[in-house]
């Protein structure tokens, strides 16, 4: 539990969203603003008193309703809202599982082909550089609240890696992500940690 204590500052603290029912039917959720499950609501609770141990300079968030409601159940009621940080628009492809999408277009890959009607990594990364600019630049530790696609792309951005390198971050809901700027150079000191949660959650 105190793996996010561990990490010096200045860092970015990345938080996807607490459970939905489209993440727990594994369905692409872009701009349709779901709410949490009761899961989602309590993993984003037990978030609470570990982020309460950590001097926040900055607390940012998307301005869709999973992400919000994740950050104020973790202690967050008023964070600064981004709209920057919301998902990915999946055009087409909104709530359709990957299985439904490849039997329509069995080559499909979303990090090299985006969505049809919506967006792909290239025009998700356009909207999150200025974010990235304003995280590096951050002396302290920041915390965002935000969502599994948009996350994968601001950080690949933030280690300087091209956006569909995002592919190879894997995200749960509600684990703490960290990318620590350590003398100029930013780098992973913490990953889908999952310490906080009980076994068997």
């Amino acid at each position: 539990m105190d793996n996010l204590l561990s990490c010096s500052p200045p860092y970015v603290c990345l938080l996807r969203h607490g459970e939905t029912e489209y993440s727990v039917t594994r369905r692409y959720n872009g701009r349709t603003d779901a709410g949490l499950t009761k899961n989602g609501e309590e993993a984003a609770r037990r978030l609470r008193p570990i982020l309460a141990r950590v001097r926040w300079e900055t607390v940012l968030c998307s301005n869709l309703k999973r992400a919000r409601r994740t950050a104020e159940l973790a202690g967050f009621g008023d964070p600064e809202l981004v709209e920057a940080l919301r998902e990915c628009d999946y055009g087409e492809y909104e709530g359709k599982t990957t299985e439904e999408i490849l039997a329509l277009e069995p080559d499909w890959l979303f990090w090299r082909d985006g969505c049809p009607g919506g967006e792909g990594p290239a025009t998700v990364a356009a909207r999150l550089r200025p974010v990235v600019r304003r995280l590096l630049g951050c002396p302290g530790s920041v915390l965002v609240f935000s969502h599994s696609h948009a996350i994968r792309i601001l950080s690949a951005l933030l280690l300087g890696l091209k956006p569909e390198r995002g592919s190879i971050f894997s995200l749960e809901p509600g684990r703490l992500n960290v990318i620590r700027i350590h003398r100029g150079t930013p780098e992973i000191a913490l990953w889908n940690d999952g310490s906080h949660v009980p076994e068997g959650s």
